[in-house]
């Protein structure tokens, strides 16, 4: 049996969420929110399309290959098929760019999470997320890194597919941005320090 993956320096930030305008403020495009707050910090304004994504290239503080800290590029990356078909756009960048899955950072909404809280993790199970299915299934593993964004369990007897396709407004809405803004520091400190640092 294979060792388990450890995660690797970070090259590839990777946010889910559904494209079309029609799906900006809901829930499950947290992803999009938090890779588009980076951008906004490190000045990216360019996004090309490439893989079936918006790749946008970005220069930052980061743990090298060889252990040392520096700066590298890295890809920001918001794939452009729904949610639940997001790994083929993915698993393509991997290859046109030679990323390797443990390269990766995917930034996603988590239901499990009070909302707010934003925690990282590394592998693991995929919690019915349909964003991860797709990703484990087509780069075969689960060994990625994550940035879980908490949003809660739905209220009432609402399903869960209503909760997180449901647009906020109000403090809903300013709190999901603050929320983004919080994932994007954690994004910052595990290229910055490596994904061993914030789990």
């Amino acid at each position: 049996m294979p060792a388990p993956a450890k995660p690797k320096p970070i090259r590839m930030i990777v946010g889910l969420g559904n494209p079309g305008s029609e799906y900006e403020r809901t829930r499950h495009n947290a992803g999009f929110a938090a890779v588009d707050a980076l951008a906004a910090r490190l000045g990216a304004r360019y996004w090309k399309k490439q893989a079936g994504s918006e790749v946008a290239s970005v220069r930052m503080r980061a743990l090298l290959d060889d252990g040392s800290a520096g700066a590298r590029e890295v890809l920001l990356v918001k794939p452009q098929a729904f949610m639940n078909v997001s790994g083929g756009p993915v698993a393509k960048l991997c290859r046109e760019q030679r990323i390797k899955p443990a390269e990766i950072l995917v930034v996603h909404d988590e239901v499990d999470l009070a909302p707010g809280a934003v925690r990282a993790k590394f592998g693991g199970g995929l919690n019915a997320h349909n964003g991860l299915r797709s990703l484990a299934d087509k780069l075969k593993t689960r060994d990625f890194g994550r940035i879980r964004c908490g949003i809660g369990r739905p209220p009432g007897r609402m399903e869960v597919a209503t909760y997180v396709l449901k647009p906020m407004k109000g403090a809903d809405w300013s709190d999901f941005e603050l929320m983004a803004e919080e994932a994007a520091d954690l994004i910052e400190r595990a290229v910055a320090e490596g994904l061993a640092s914030v789990l």
